[in-house]
């Protein structure tokens, strides 16, 4: 550097002239204190650069700590550059998970739309058959035996349990509110049993969606702004059950809404099985060739044990026709959905709103909705306060599947399905319009996902004890206990 050649020629001058090592050193040090301190004082042009350059590079480490300082937080906006650097990655993997599925969704994709549109029909007209079939069981099982199957769900808690579990077990809301409405129809489960069965369902479906974020774990603050967004459904699922399931024991507002909207459209907007059966007309012909009367007759065994093989094949059915049906759906309509959702969520939330609920619709699956959501929160993209109101769409947009298994039900329970369906419908509808549309309330969720976000971060352990507690275990051994020790 200039500023220590300077210095080393006058300690060697100094050295000259006195001729000791010790005055050398003082000399030195001296010159360079004196260098350092007063550019006037210096008379060596080449300590003046070194000078100089050291404010320069404090003010640039001034404007990068400023920089800094101003940046705002990951969780509140979009992050620029980063962003979309971290949103390439989440494509990235998302291309490489969907060269791991598995060989059935491959071939799926190889097919045209019109094949896939064909496919979708067959799979919602197995949905209808097998509504069919599990009415069929009951009947062949006789109403009292049917009954006595959910004797131990006679408890509200313990149905909200059942509905919560089987739906974290099968991953799809659907199928478990289809089977309600099958019971409900043949007469095996009263409607104040089902009621919090479709709340407990509207609970479980919201796992499919934490689990995602799980695949963000890797980063904590990628993973702390997925898991926020995943589980903000988790608490407003859970908020509005705590709100609403103990009002609707005592006073039994969504049962009574539900009934007066059933009795309304049915028959008129809506036709009636009993005077127009067209659903029954097409599938009739297939349920029965299946069930007691049919191939399944043949067993061997009481009607108890034909009814209870009916029951369990229908109930294989619905699993599979959901599941076939969401999976071309979704290869249908995913890309575009995928678009739209995009371009409603971060504006206004009824718009948002309208668009989850339309994409699940589409789809058949609230948690294509919320999950195809997860990795833009990861990385930054969107935020879990502009994805909230569009998994709020996605619980109204799942209850079109429940409302058309109602529509499937032929005789005298039809009314009693259509009511179960609408209960699902206002259910989500009063949550949203207390929870959301109440301004102290609507922040609280997402307040509740950011804390445990927060946590979650730092202790990964504490996300999974989540998932494992609220839907699996607390339910399972709740349910055990009632049905071993009560």
């Amino acid at each position: 550097m200039p500023t220590d050649r300077h210095s080393a020629d006058d300690a060697d001058h100094n050295q000259s002239t006195s001729g000791e090592q010790s005055s050398h050193n003082t000399t030195a040090t001296v010159i360079l204190e004196v260098d350092s301190d007063s550019s006037e004082t210096s008379a060596a042009s080449s300590s003046r650069p070194s000078h100089s350059q050291r404010p320069a590079n404090s003010q640039s480490r001034n404007v990068e700590e400023s920089a800094k300082a101003e940046a705002p937080e990951d969780s509140e906006v979009f992050e620029g550059s980063q962003g979309s650097e971290d949103s390439q990655r989440s494509a990235d993997t998302a291309d490489t998970s969907e060269s791991e599925e598995g060989k059935d969704q491959q071939k799926l994709k190889k097919l045209p739309t019109w094949s896939l549109a064909i496919l979708a029909i067959g799979a919602l007209y197995m949905l209808l058959v097998a509504i069919g079939v599990i009415g069929d069981g009951f009947k062949e099982m006789g109403s009292d035996t049917a009954k006595g199957l959910f004797d131990f769900a006679t408890n509200p808690f313990i149905a909200l349990l059942v509905g919560i579990l089987a739906t974290s077990i099968i991953q799809s809301s659907s199928t478990t509110t289809a089977i309600v409405v099958t019971m409900v129809a043949a007469g095996a489960v009263p409607m104040e049993v089902a009621i919090p069965m479709v709340m407990g369902a509207n609970i479980g479906t919201s796992v499919t969606n934490t689990l995602a974020s799980l695949g963000h774990a890797g980063k904590d603050n990628e993973f702390k702004r997925a898991i926020t967004a995943a589980t903000v459904h988790d608490y407003f699922n859970l908020f509005a059950v705590i709100i609403l399931l103990p009002i609707e024991l005592i006073f039994h507002p969504i049962q009574h809404s539900a009934q007066w909207l059933s009795n309304a459209l049915y028959g008129n907007v809506l036709p009636n099985p009993e005077e127009a059966d067209f659903l029954g007309i097409i599938t009739d012909p297939v349920v029965e060739a299946i069930g007691p009367k049919g191939l399944l007759g043949n067993l061997p065994g009481s009607n108890v044990v034909v009814g209870a093989v009916t029951i369990l094949l229908g109930v294989v059915m619905i699993f599979l026709a959901v599941r076939w049906l969401g999976k071309i759906l979704q290869l249908i309509v995913v890309g575009r959905a995928k678009k739209l959702l995009e371009k409603s969520i971060g504006g206004n939330p009824m718009v948002a709103m309208g668009a989850g609920a339309a994409v699940t619709v589409a789809a058949q699956s609230s948690s294509v909705t919320t999950s195809v959501m997860i990795p833009f929160a990861g990385s930054g993209a969107l935020t879990p306060r502009q994805i909230y109101p569009m998994t709020l769409g996605a619980n109204v947009g799942t209850t079109v599947t429940t409302i058309i298994a109602a529509m499937a039900v032929t005789g005298g329970g039809g009314e009693a399905a259509l009511t179960i369906a609408f209960v699902h419908l206002l259910f989500n509808v009063f949550g949203i319009a207390i929870i959301y549309g109440i301004p102290f309330l609507r922040p609280i969720p997402l307040r509740c996902a950011e804390l445990l976000a927060k946590v979650a971060a730092q202790r990964k352990y504490i996300a999974i004890a989540w998932v494992l507690g609220v839907f699996i275990i607390l339910p399972t051994a709740m349910i055990f206990a009632k049905v071993v020790f009560f």
